[in-house]
């Protein structure tokens, strides 16, 4: 079984789109979904530097975008599941037949803009917590006042809170974890984002959705989607709930995937997916270089059931 994963805010680099606008039609494509989301997606995409595509309201259109473009030059009909962190499960979405892609577009560009805003309202940020055991770094970041954002596996947790509740937990840490703070606007995935969710709910009351037409994995527990109307409430109430990727690992493993595809900018999932699934098969999806492989692939999980 084949998985495609869109990965989150993060994962992207300056001029990581670059190679993909020689495409035919790709440029025009980006330009009808900057138009949309009034945010120039090929000026981000290929000259801006870090910072401009660090900012969150930009980011998070622009790795939609990234991810959709790329999977637009897959054989997706042969696909069997999908999955997307934080953000990326938007990009998710659309693979899984939910929403347009110019929904998924649009509901990032509102996501973004209005996760920045709650970003601001308030001085909040994120750790990562690498090694430790389970249960004590999650005791150690409830005791710091702090919430577990991110539960990645493969001995990686991402604590958001007040800039106060992570110093006490870098103070404090776990025994045997690193704590690593992260350049974020925000605490992502806390109660800190309810003004987001609000304005989230109120867009998405636009979207047109279906029922899934392939096993889409949520972040809410790992478990696939059950129907448009669920998937839709989840990406609403995904910005102040926890990423479960952990559980979507699980998933995956325990539903006998074999092979992954990471669409762009790919590396983050990857590199959990190689720690966490020992002896799956890997595809990073970054420049239309990589489409060769991944075609090749499919077509072998296609035709052998395994990779």
């Amino acid at each position: 079984m084949l998985a495609v994963l869109s990965p989150g805010q993060g994962s992207q680099k300056p001029g990581f789109l670059s190679a993909w606008l020689d495409l035919p039609g790709a440029r025009e494509r980006l330009e009808d979904w900057s138009r949309l989301c009034d945010i120039d997606l090929v000026h981000l995409g290929t000259v801006a530097d870090q910072a401009e595509i660090t900012d969150t309201a930009r980011t998070q259109p622009l790795l939609v975008a990234a991810a959709l473009l790329a999977a637009e030059h897959l054989p997706l009909e042969r696909v069997d599941l999908v999955a997307g962190h934080s953000v990326g499960e938007l990009a998710a979405a659309h693979l899984a037949g939910v929403i347009s892609a110019e929904d998924a577009v649009q509901f990032a560009a509102v996501r973004g803009r209005e996760m920045a805003a709650a970003c601001a309202a308030a001085p909040t940020s994120m750790s990562a917590v690498l090694g430790g055991s389970e249960d004590e770094v999650l005791d150690a970041i409830q005791a710091a006042g702090a919430y577990p954002a991110n539960r990645n596996g493969a001995g990686q947790i991402v604590a958001a809170g007040s800039t106060e509740s992570l110093a006490k937990l870098e103070a404090t840490p776990p025994a045997k974890a690193r704590i690593i703070p992260l350049s974020v606007a925000g605490a992502f995935h806390t109660p800190y984002m309810e003004p987001a969710q609000q304005q989230l709910a109120a867009h998405a009351a636009s979207v047109t959705t279906t029922d899934p037409t392939r096993t889409w994995l949520s972040n809410a527990d790992g478990q696939p989607m059950a129907s448009g109307e669920q998937a839709l409430q989840r990406l609403v109430a995904q910005v102040t709930a926890p990423v479960r990727w952990d559980s979507c690992m699980e998933s995956m493993a325990e539903r006998g995937v074999t092979a992954i595809i990471e669409l762009p900018p790919a590396g983050t999932l990857a590199g959990l997916a190689k720690r966490q699934l020992k002896g799956i098969e890997i595809i990073k999806l970054n420049t239309p270089d990589d489409l060769a492989a991944a075609v090749d692939l499919i077509d072998r999980v296609d035709t052998e059931g395994k990779a």
